[in-house]
């Protein structure tokens, strides 16, 4: 070290004291502060699945690749180099992002203990993740696995899922001291997971996932028809035990493999059920609730799916719109033409009975019109392929009409004038 480097480092050091910034008095290496985050911070305030997850991540990854860099000389362009370099040797982006995660999680907790004067890991930039594209269930697939699933011992976990849109450890988790018959709720507090090999109860993921759902009857049908044990799982195995994850999940594939159903992962079928809510018209922040999303931007944008059905319905109902408002304006002009109904020759007839124009244009695009199509001869008449193009050959014929009618008021104007003059010629 050079004279200047250590005159740098004591003008920096007092510069420091002078703002009242304490110094370390260890110069930790990233490997061992990260054994002691792990220790310390990770095991004691968080999920045991969080703390593997992490301490899996540190182990493998970022302990052997950055390990031995102190935390004072930890850089920007070494985290940088360091995931590039883990994309470029075959790791998935969403993989990358976790270990960026957990870095930066441990370095803000040294910035908090004055050990590092940056985050470094906060300024390291990766590309987007493209989320794939999931098609959930359609109610008809939904309605068909449930009745393919009926003989199956775990069919009351797998109406639950569907019913509810619940986590898969939700299901799992839940106890008997939550279900309440006699108010006919569901309490969702707790999940069932494998945590460092061995199966783990323990809190639902987080505070909204804390939730009371309303007891549908087709679930209280499916919970008692089972034996309810005190204090116990709703569904255990046959010795009593927690169901392992995996064999629901195996079961859930085995059941859509044998009776040809589209297949879909066992977390998919949470947004089949949060996209059926969205078709139904359920507000988004009821779904949020019936979910436990913590923000209502995860439902709506990670959970609920469109399809061309949806967008066809969508954007129908903003032809539809336009097309309404179109007539109503021509109505305004030439109400005579457009609130009585057309007869077979395209006159308009005042007092005739029967629908206005655009009540009838409405009821035809919305499909209420199907049986009243010979109560309106007229419009059915044409050889026209489609109600647009008809409904473009009605416009025209109005509007040829509303030019009629206005050279015809414009010529009784006229007429009025010249009998006024000559009437008064004559009593001159």
């Amino acid at each position: 070290m050079t004279r200047a480097t250590v005159h740098e480092k004591l003008t920096e050091l007092k510069a420091k004291d002078a703002r009242g910034i304490p110094t370390a008095d260890k110069n930790w290496r990233l490997g061992a502060y990260l054994d002691y985050w792990l220790t310390e911070v990770v095991k004691p305030n968080l999920r045991l699945s969080t703390h593997e997850r992490y301490e899996s991540g540190v182990r493998l990854y970022l302990k052997p690749g950055l390990g031995a860099n102190t935390l004072t000389h930890l850089s920007v362009p070494i985290v940088q180099t360091f995931m590039n370099d883990r994309l470029a040797a075959g790791m998935s982006v969403r993989s990358v992002q976790i270990l960026r995660e957990i870095l930066r999680s441990a370095l803000t907790r040294a910035h908090e203990e004055e050990l590092v004067s940056r985050n470094v890991a906060r300024f390291v930039k990766l590309k987007q993740r493209e989320r794939d594209d999931i098609q959930p269930w359609t109610v008809e697939e939904a309605k068909q696995f449930l009745e393919a699933a009926r003989a199956d011992p775990l069919y009351p976990m797998f109406v639950l899922l569907v019913l509810y849109g619940l986590r898969r450890g939700e299901v799992l988790g839940l106890r008997w001291q939550d279900v309440d018959f006699e108010g006919s709720v569901i309490r969702i507090r707790q999940q069932v997971q494998r945590v460092g090999g061995a199966l783990q109860q323990g809190p639902v993921k987080t505070k909204a996932g804390r939730r009371d759902l309303p007891m549908l009857d087709f679930a209280c049908e499916v919970l008692k028809a089972r034996e309810p044990r005190a204090g116990g799982l709703a569904f255990t195995t046959r010795t009593g035990q927690p169901i392992e994850p995996r064999n629901f999940v195996r079961s859930f594939q085995r059941i859509c493999e044998r009776h040809g159903i589209r297949r879909i992962t066992v977390h998919q079928v949470r947004h089949t059920a949060a996209t059926l809510l969205k078709d139904l018209g359920v507000p988004a922040r009821d779904v949020q609730l019936i979910l436990g999303h913590s923000d209502i931007a995860i439902t709506q944008q990670i959970y609920q799916h469109d399809n061309m059905a949806g967008r066809r319905e969508a954007l129908g109902r903003v032809e539809a719109a336009l097309l309404v408002s179109t007539h109503k304006d021509t109505q305004a002009l030439q109400p005579g033409y457009l609130v009585n109904a057309v007869d077979s020759s395209g006159s308009c007839h005042n007092g005739c009975q029967g629908h206005g124009f655009v009540d009838r244009i409405t009821s035809i695009l919305s499909g209420r019109g199907s049986r009243t199509r010979t109560y309106d001869t007229w419009f059915w008449s044409s050889n026209s392929s489609s109600v647009t193009s008809r409904i473009t050959e009605v416009d025209t014929f109005f509007r040829v009409r509303r030019r009629q009618a206005l050279l015809g008021v414009v010529a009784v104007g006229v007429a009025v004038n010249v009998n006024e003059q000559d009437d008064a010629e004559l009593v001159a």
